[in-house]
């Protein structure tokens, strides 16, 4: 197959980097200039913003080319998935009537230290109080569902490198 037609992927595997490097940058700014500390659900959206940033800066480096961009677009895909699962999660909290909203609970550090490992993926899941609450928004949108809408371009593009390659 000649690859001298076949247009770099790098370019987007940048992109998509500095992408994740500025969302991980706005979290951090509303941690700690804005003092918003991160629910449960947050700190599993930022895991996955890491893992986008991970992925795309080794496409980078490596600039794959053939079934290694479909193969990026997998992983992109399975992460993408995961980032819209947990932020949709999250928005539902958001939007959940005040009598339905469970209760806060000790938090992450506290169950990270004391229970077994399912038993945190279960208890960050059915999120708590603290993530129902919406301490901050930009144009109407909560920052899980703008996170949400991340999630969406990254799958878009994920599923363009899956099926198409490029």
């Amino acid at each position: 197959m000649n690859t001298n037609n076949i247009k770099s992927i790098r370019p987007a595997m940048l992109i998509g980097f500095l992408i994740s490097v500025a969302m991980m940058a706005t979290a951090f700014f509303f941690q700690y200039v804005l003092y918003l500390e991160p629910c449960p659900l947050c700190s599993v959206q930022r895991l996955v913003v890491i893992a986008f940033g991970v992925v795309f800066l080794i496409g980078f480096i490596q600039g794959p080319q053939g079934w290694g961009r479909r193969i990026y677009g997998l992983l992109l895909t399975l992460i993408s998935i995961a980032g819209l699962v947990i932020a949709g999660r999250h928005t539902w909290l958001q939007h959940l009537p005040k009598d339905k909203v469970p209760e806060c609970g000790p938090g992450l550090d506290f169950w990270m230290k004391n229970l077994p490992t399912n038993d945190v993926i279960q208890k960050i899941f059915e999120g708590s109080g603290e993530c129902a609450d919406v301490v901050w928004s930009f144009l109407g949108l909560s920052i899980p569902e703008w996170s949400l809408i991340a999630f969406v371009f990254f799958l878009a593009y994920s599923l363009k490198l899956l099926f198409l390659g490029r």
